[in-house]
């Protein structure tokens, strides 16, 4: 990428690149995207092909929509040397943040979705993205009567779950995270339908419904990561008890937020101490 954006913008000015994150990798959650789409950012700015937005005492600053879509297209040819022949979405999602929408090769940023608290847990179980959809892939050429209208349902899922993401944020009412729920439930049992489901994941959705939350598998399934929605309202005592049980299983856990900004330029003064210490280390 290096090499890349100085033959075509000009020579990248010397530099040394410290990379450090609480990604776990090969974990399903686009660290390889992170990552690419941070580089490139970095890149592009060094050799001024797009503006370093950041005023003096700004903390955080973010580029034009411009300037992020060059960020992306250069994110995504990093993503092609990592695994040949990505979707798009992952680097997508790091660049804009937010949400979006994938379908058929197409993605759409969504506009006014609300911030939702979820648990994030590893599950540690390694899983190669490549046999599970080739193994999805199997299935349907075998029985394409049962599994096409699986897939039709997966795609309606997706449908409502953004009708109403859309429309929480204009009336932020509680009754919207039961929809929610009852949307992550039937979605991860059509999942596990088609295949990419796996035993580990089947315990995190037993172990967080004991605590009343509702749970799915995120990226590519077969291990790797799950998600638990966070109403609000969650008792700070359930997501701890949730948090303890997930672990008990050998899984690691955190609590975060998804629908958050994408790729930023930050001060060095508003990076937390720890960032600043894990750079200072490498």
């Amino acid at each position: 990428m290096c090499l890349a954006i100085s033959a075509k913008y000009g020579d990248v000015p010397s530099v040394d690149i410290l990379v450090w994150s609480e990604l776990p990798t090969g974990a399903g959650l686009g660290s390889s995207a992170a990552y690419a789409v941070c580089l490139a950012a970095a890149l592009l700015t060094a050799c001024r092909a797009i503006s370093c937005p950041l005023k003096e005492g700004d903390s955080t600053a973010r580029w034009t929509e411009e300037e992020l879509t060059l960020i992306n297209s250069w994110a995504f040819q990093g993503e092609r040397v990592i695994h040949g022949n990505p979707s798009g979405v992952d680097n997508a999602v790091g660049t804009w943040g937010g949400a979006l929408r994938y379908q058929s090769g197409k993605i759409t940023p969504l506009k006014r979705v609300p911030t939702l608290r979820i648990l994030l847990t590893n599950t540690e179980v390694p899983r190669s993205t490549k046999v599970l959809v080739a193994s999805v892939k199997e299935k349907i050429l075998k029985f394409p009567a049962i599994m096409n209208p699986v897939l039709d349902s997966i795609d309606a899922i997706s449908q409502e779950c953004q009708s109403v993401l859309e429309a929480m944020p204009a009336n932020p009412s509680p009754e919207y995270y039961p929809v929610l729920e009852e949307l992550f439930d039937i979605n991860q049992h059509h999942l596990n339908v088609i295949g990419v489901g796996h035993p580990s994941l089947d315990r995190l959705c037993r172990v967080t419904a004991s605590h009343g939350l509702h749970s799915k598998l995120t990226g590519a399934g077969g291990g790797g990561c799950g998600i638990t929605l966070l109403r609000p309202d969650t008792s700070p005592l359930a997501v701890e008890a949730a948090k303890r049980d997930l672990c008990a299983c050998g899984f690691e856990c955190w609590e975060t937020n998804i629908g958050a900004p994408g790729v930023t330029l930050h001060s060095s003064s508003s990076l937390n101490a720890e960032v600043l210490h894990a750079l200072s280390e490498s």
